[in-house]
């Protein structure tokens, strides 16, 4: 379905929506007992649903198993498909079971691009769990105020009214610490500011310079930034500042003052203990946070989701630290190789992980064994309807996939990567991974992944 067919089915689903509510309400006056107090679910409770796309149920042992060989025969052709490049491996395995059902090279490695944010957004949701939140906070100093870096990558200028997800607000936090300082009867401070929650470098083997700027894939990583670090708020890919944490300070100063706090920025420091808490608030929920840098691709919330897995392994807060508790975690879970990681989003060339380790990975979220790692699954892209996928899988053979096939893209020069999930045609629900380097062509590598896939969604193959 093209984007203008899409449209109209939207609409139409919408005003179907308000004659179901419409017709709900008429029921409800007539069941005097029942109450109408509206309770929305908690995030750990939503289900992300996209109009148009099936929900994905956790794997079940339900539909027939693809044969091997003849799942073999289907991909022959398309694993030969033009862009694919001279470094092409893949595998598709069965997500109930684990059985091997299709493998090329499944055990080389090769460069992941941002297929790493999976085995970031597993070992996180396995590691913190869905439901913690990041705090940024204001404490009383000697000389003022110290605002309190937590690794929330999400942290914003001004949150906006009825936005979802509900970012914390700076500006919200400006107003806490304003309020409490004027109770105390203080009008003028210094704003020091404490990034000490992060260590080690801001940028990860195998980056660029020019990851930061012009690009603005990334911020340089820090405890503290505001609107990722962007020099203007707006797009994802826009230009970030050198200093997030001094850019964050003077913000912060501005705001205060605004208030009738009449405020400076001084440096960094590091908070003293038991110092007193001025105001403070708080991220969305891991789960949340990981719906975002699936579907978008976010690279800072996947490097803040990386350092946060080494926080709670008990390593160092670098990248160094957030790889080796990455593979840590991954290796409890079972995937104890295949993985060789220098950042949590990807962007490093220098990663290396194995096909049959992003398919093992998959099967974990998918499995009913571990509900908390489900979020990977709604926070993939849908093919042909979200995120990196939402223009593609619309020709061919691909089309086979829109709205069955959830997965996450990769890019970098020179590779191109699929890996996620599709139920088959019999319903088998499947994990695949197919990576390609040395690519020469990104546009005709992409079609022919998206052919892969497609491929595996209209191939019953008994």
């Amino acid at each position: 379905m093209r984007r203008p067919e899409r449209a109209v089915a939207m609409i139409t689903l919408a005003l179907l929506n308000v004659f179901l509510v419409t017709a709900a309400l008429a029921v409800v006056k007539l069941t005097p007992d029942r109450s109408l107090a509206l309770r929305p679910p908690t995030v750990a409770d939503r289900e992300i649903m996209l109009a148009g796309a099936p929900a994905l149920a956790p794997a079940a042992a339900t539909a027939p198993l693809p044969s091997p060989n003849a799942l073999t025969a289907r991909l022959a052709g398309p694993m030969q498909g033009a862009g694919l490049g001279q470094n092409l491996t893949g595998v598709v395995i069965d997500a109930v079971t684990g059985r091997s059902l299709y493998s090329s090279n499944a055990e080389q490695p090769a460069v992941p691009a941002s297929t790493t944010k999976l085995v970031t957004a597993v070992a996180v949701l396995a590691s913190a769990g869905p439901d913690l939140r990041l705090t940024t906070s204001v404490v009383q100093s000697s000389r003022g105020v110290i605002l309190v870096g937590g690794g929330d990558p999400t942290l914003t200028a001004v949150s906006r009214k009825n936005a979802y997800p509900k970012y914390a607000s700076l500006a919200d936090l400006a107003k806490q610490t304003a309020k409490a300082l004027k109770a105390a009867g203080t009008t003028h401070v210094t704003v020091d500011y404490d990034t000490s929650a992060y260590q080690g470098s801001t940028m990860a083997p195998g980056w660029k310079q020019l990851y930061f700027s012009p690009e603005g894939d990334v911020a340089p990583v820090t405890a503290l930034e505001l609107d990722a670090g962007r020099i203007t708020p707006g797009p994802q890919y826009t230009p970030r500042v050198q200093d997030p944490p001094s850019a964050a300070a003077q913000r912060f100063a501005q705001m205060l003052t605004s208030r009738g706090v009449t405020a400076h920025v001084g440096s960094r420091t590091t908070a003293p203990k038991g110092a007193r808490r001025l105001g403070a608030v708080q991220s969305p929920p891991v789960s949340v946070l990981v719906e975002q840098l699936l579907t978008h691709s976010d690279d800072d919330i996947a490097e803040a989701m990386a350092r946060l897995v080494a926080m709670n392994l008990h390593k160092q807060p670098t990248f160094a630290g957030g790889a080796a508790a990455t593979r840590e975690v991954l290796a409890r879970l079972g995937v104890s190789g295949g993985v060789e990681i220098f950042d949590g989003s990807g962007l490093s060339h220098d990663n290396r992980i194995t096909p049959s380790a992003l398919a093992k990975v998959l099967a974990l979220a998918a499995s009913p064994d571990h509900p908390e790692l489900h979020t990977v699954l709604s926070g993939m892209p849908v093919a042909g309807f979200s995120g990196t996928l939402d223009d593609r899988f619309d020709m061919g053979t691909a089309s086979a996939g829109r709205g069955v096939v959830r997965a996450k893209t990769g890019t970098l020069d020179g590779v191109n990567t699929l890996a996620g999930v599709v139920e088959d045609a019999d319903g088998r629900l499947l994990a695949f991974a197919f990576m390609a380097n040395r690519v020469q062509s990104p546009a005709a590598a992409i079609s022919a992944l998206d052919t892969l896939a497609g491929t595996l969604a209209g191939c019953g193959c008994r």
